[in-house]
């Protein structure tokens, strides 16, 4: 299939920049004015959330909009960065939308993204956790879609095991130690081809240490950008930083504050 000009560089620069104990942050962006200010402000790579990008379109998160959707808002943010340069574009889309991988990275490769982010919620079944060899399917079968197209998108598989430890009774064996839960899933999905490893949740430091240490490829963390200090993650070997959904909760926490002045 096509490529956009230049994503193949792209692609090879967004896995370039993981690198263990000098976190890349990604901010997650959800349109094209959030993708500028951020690109502007400096950042080299963004992500797009599906929690900002649905509250953006007034749809719900947990695919409360459909892939369609969000490769029509992708388009936008990939041609508002390309006019400042060229920055890679990661894509969260949440557990797959029920389509095939091949579909998924037709449609992302086509609006110029470079990276999505996969994770193991089904929630087009109730929300069950898929059992970590079906999560590993899906990750071989993304990577191999990828593959085909010439593009290596970067691939970030999540595990949501620490959001959803209820979940685990129907996913496989249950244990009481979450870590190895999420270091058993995702070395799974490491074997299957991915690039990233994110066990997604704000985690204490020295959870965050083990996670870094005990799996075998980068690791992403997900911080607040008016909490956090992404100088703290560096020591403990995280590779990437994300802001999931609350670079928008801390953007909406100031209009309010803005617009209680004008009431």
């Amino acid at each position: 299939m096509p490529q956009v000009p230049g994503q193949s560089e792209r692609a090879r620069a967004l896995l370039d920049l993981h690198q263990r104990g000098n976190p890349v942050v990604l901010p997650t962006v959800w349109d094209a004015w959030s993708a500028r200010l951020a690109v502007q402000a400096g950042f080299v790579a963004l992500t797009v959330g599906s929690h900002p990008l649905a509250d953006s379109i007034g749809k719900a998160d947990n695919e409360g909009m459909s892939f369609d959707d969000v490769l029509a808002r992708v388009a936008q943010i990939t041609a508002a960065v390309a006019e400042l340069g060229s920055v890679p574009v990661s894509v969260d889309i949440e557990s797959g939308y029920g389509l095939p991988a091949a579909r998924l990275i037709e449609g992302l490769v086509g609006v110029g993204a470079v990276g999505l982010n996969i994770e193991d919620t089904v929630h087009s079944e109730g929300g069950r956790l898929r059992s970590s060899a079906e999560h590993a399917e899906l990750v071989g079968a993304l990577r191999a879609a990828a593959d085909a197209t010439g593009v290596h998108v970067v691939i970030n598989a999540r595990t949501d095991v620490f959001l959803r430890n209820g979940a685990l009774q129907d996913a496989g064996p249950d244990t009481t130690d979450l870590v190895d839960v999420a270091v058993a899933r995702l070395t799974e999905a490491a074997g299957a081809g991915a690039d990233v490893l994110y066990p997604v949740g704000r985690h204490e430091p020295e959870t965050l240490r083990r996670l870094a240490t005990e799996l075998p490829l980068p690791v992403n963390a997900i911080a607040a950008p008016d909490q956090d200090d992404p100088a703290a993650f560096g020591p403990l070997g995280v590779a990437r930083i994300s802001f999931g959904p609350f670079l928008q909760y801390a953007l909406s926490a100031r209009a309010n504050e803005l617009l209680a002045r004008g009431r």
